[in-house]
């Protein structure tokens, strides 16, 4: 399970490097909603951020995290999270979709009260994807006292840099983008259904590698088609695939929540030059970016190495080009922090993770090649290893 997944005392370094930001931003708590933090503060893996849960946490040293969730959810909790029986606390059923004007926020206000906390400063995120305006009310309804603060991007923060147990994890996911690409491009061809590429996608993931299996990815295969090639976030239909489709695939694979995203771009049958040429100048851009990529340089510089590329080309770009990542539940595997765009002023880290997908959307073309990197001494690390190109079928 979970609790096997890292050893404790890297759970006890990451709440401790979280306590450490409270008390520089004079917060008494935290209340973490994103079930990303939620793993990465105790080894909670569950699916049950479709109702409210949390993990809160007080800048005193020797106090654990306490996770709150559902009572069915408790023992999943005990079975993957570090934390002591006394800190896995549990609200009961009726506060799900309550009849009775009862919210699971009633009970988290509880829980901040027995830590003496209700009238203290207390972090929300309020920007979470599972963290709703009704609980945001519900805890000003039950804490008058408390004074609540954004810090929606306080345990992402600390998140940002990985260790090597993490990057280990994100390897392995790597692994499995390997072979789930793979098994979409063998797919993909004149007449087969688009769900029969995502399904042979989707088993690859799950399947994994003959060394190791894979989790669900936090966002399915995107399998824009056709004439949608232009348009990133769409996934797949029943239509079968013509002579003349250019196909893009996005996936990632996802080894204990850990990722590795990438994209490629496939043509069914002989590939126009304009296809060809974008690219060829996206793999260019890439490639520039990715050798700007080293501690000391900022997000925007590297974005500049790929926009002045492609303005050789007479194309501009005014999208973000890449964007921290690693550790991810539904609905994303991004960690909303650095972004590679102009105006993000962020100092690469050693230990910085990111996915680059400069990708080129027009109304003629679209085409995605990306890559996960690891920021390292040397510069960017890519974790897969797979050709950058046009692929046909």
């Amino acid at each position: 399970m979970s609790r096997d997944v890292f050893d404790q005392s890297e759970y006890e370094r990451r709440v401790n490097r979280t306590k450490a930001r409270l008390r520089e931003e004079n917060l008494d708590a935290i209340v973490v909603s994103d079930p990303a933090n939620m793993n990465y503060l105790t080894g909670y893996d569950g699916w049950s951020f479709y109702v409210h849960q949390a993990v809160i946490v007080t800048p005193d040293a020797d106090d654990e995290p306490v996770w709150v969730g559902r009572e069915m959810d408790a023992n999943g909790a005990r079975a993957t999270a570090w934390l002591s029986e006394p800190n896995i606390r549990s609200y009961s059923d009726d506060h799900v979709h309550s009849p009775y004007d009862l919210h699971p926020m009633d009970y988290v206000a509880d829980v901040l009260e027995d830590l003496d906390v209700e009238d203290g400063r207390i972090g929300l995120e309020m920007d979470a994807s599972y963290f709703t305006a009704k609980s945001y009310t519900r805890l000003q309804e039950n804490l008058p006292e408390a004074e609540f603060e954004d810090r929606t991007l306080l345990v992402n923060w600390v998140r940002v840099k990985k260790s090597e147990r993490e990057l280990e994890y994100m390897r392995e996911a790597a692994r499995i983008s390997e072979v789930a690409m793979e098994a979409g491009l063998e797919t993909i061809e004149e007449g087969v259904p688009e769900y029969e590429a995502a399904a042979a996608i989707s088993e690859a993931l799950i399947t994994g590698t003959d060394a190791f299996g894979g989790d669900y990815p936090s966002i399915v295969p995107l399998m824009p088609s056709g004439d949608h090639t232009g348009t990133p976030h769409l996934t797949w239909t029943d239509r079968p695939f013509e002579q003349g489709d250019p196909v893009i695939i996005e996936l990632s694979g996802c080894r204990h929540r850990y990722h590795s995203p990438m994209a490629r771009t496939t043509f069914v049958g002989d590939p126009p030059a304009i296809l060809e040429d974008t690219a060829e100048i996206v793999v260019e851009g890439l490639e520039a970016a990715l050798d700007a990529a080293e501690p000391g340089v900022t997000c925007e510089s590297v974005e500049k190495a790929w926009r002045d590329t492609i303005a050789k080309y007479d194309i501009e770009k005014e999208d973000r080009i890449g964007y921290s990542m690693g550790l991810g539940y539904p609905p994303d595997w991004g960690e909303h922090t650095a972004s590679i765009r102009p105006g993000d002023e962020t100092v690469l880290e050693e230990d910085m993770t990111f996915h680059m997908i400069p990708g080129i959307w027009t109304d003629e073309v679209g085409v995605e090649i990306s890559e996960t990197f690891h920021v390292t001494s040397d510069g960017a690390e890519t974790l897969a290893e797979f050709p950058r190109k046009l692929f046909t079928t």
